[in-house]
């Protein structure tokens, strides 16, 4: 099942630990780690998109691709829509997914990091493949 579909995307991102998926925005699938979106799937004028946390470095990279480029409505520079048209394999979705839950979980407060067991997850930092 692609990750580049509604199902496909709830099933990659309910694996994570400590997501929550939520239906809201519309008819858009939200990925949320302690209460907080990391990622979202949704339809728009454009067609499906898939929209994550990144940080400025991998903003700054991705935005030159083709078909992906800054997430409306979300903060300037942190925030990435990657189109359907996007030349990324789905092992590269994943990962920037797997980076976006990290990256948001790494805000949380530490209390609540040890209460949803994502100490270890943090402290081992960026996957690396």
């Amino acid at each position: 099942m692609s990750i580049r579909s509604r199902a496909g995307f709830e099933d990659f991102v309910s694996g994570l630990p400590a997501t929550s998926i939520v239906h809201q925005w519309g008819d858009a699938s939200v990925a949320k780690v302690g209460g907080k979106v990391f990622a979202l799937f949704g339809l728009d004028a454009e067609g499906s998109g898939l929209v994550f946390k990144v940080t400025e470095f991998t903003f700054d990279m991705l935005t030159e691709a083709d078909d992906i480029a800054q997430a409306p409505y979300f903060a300037k520079r942190g925030w990435v829509r990657v189109g359907g048209k996007a030349a990324l394999s789905e092992e590269d979705l994943e990962a920037y997914l797997r980076e976006a839950h990290r990256l948001v979980a790494s805000k949380l407060t530490r209390k609540l990091q040890a209460e949803l067991e994502l100490t270890e997850l943090i402290a081992a930092g960026p996957r690396r493949s």
